[in-house]
């Protein structure tokens, strides 16, 4: 019997290695995080597989998620990755990216990891959320609305409520699988 599913993924392949072996599920490392944030920001305006099937090229480009490296990216730097057509070339979105490398080590001295600041908005444990359909999910929280406003005061670029929701979803900080989507259990059984 084939395994009911959350509607969104549909049958490309890599939308379904994604949606049954990382969406939704906690992460709390560090790199990890700051690469979704990243994915997530180009992701703005566009649809998430154009993302998802560019995600190694993002590896690649951006020294595999080493924020460290990003925030000292030159104007070379910035004009090779312009260039890119493995990315998405958006020059917003490049700098960004750069600057909010910067800022996501500003948040790690003072919380001691970017970790445990994103996931003091959750007391430290996933949100579980219990919706039947797609429509129900919502693009945005009050939750949502708060993060980006903090991370926005704190210098981020490109954290607008409905990319922090996405975030959110992404890193596992919700379970936004549907109820009949066999993944919404296994997820909840992650969570402590």
């Amino acid at each position: 019997m084939k395994n009911k599913r959350c509607d969104w993924c549909g049958e490309d392949p890599i939308y379904v290695e994604y949606h049954d072996k990382e969406w939704g599920v906690p992460v709390f490392n560090d790199t990890k995080l700051f690469e979704f944030l990243i994915l997530e920001t180009f992701q703005a305006g566009l649809s998430w597989i154009t993302v998802l099937k560019k995600r190694e090229n993002f590896r690649e480009a951006f020294d595999n998620f080493n924020y460290k490296k990003i925030a000292t990216y030159n104007d070379n730097k910035f004009n090779e990755l312009l260039n890119n057509k493995g990315i998405i070339r958006n020059k917003l979105k490049i700098k960004a990216t750069i600057s909010n490398a910067t800022c996501f080590m500003e948040i790690q001295k003072e919380f001691g990891s970017f970790s445990n600041y994103i996931w003091k908005f959750t007391n430290g444990k996933p949100l579980k959320n219990t919706y039947k359909t797609l429509s129900e999910v919502p693009a945005t929280t009050l939750l949502s609305d708060i993060i980006s406003k903090d991370l926005k005061k704190r210098g981020f670029k490109f954290v607008g409520s409905t990319v922090i929701y996405a975030y959110m979803q992404a890193t596992g900080m919700v379970n936004d699988h549907i109820t009949s989507c066999y993944r919404h259990k296994q997820v909840n059984e992650l969570i402590f």
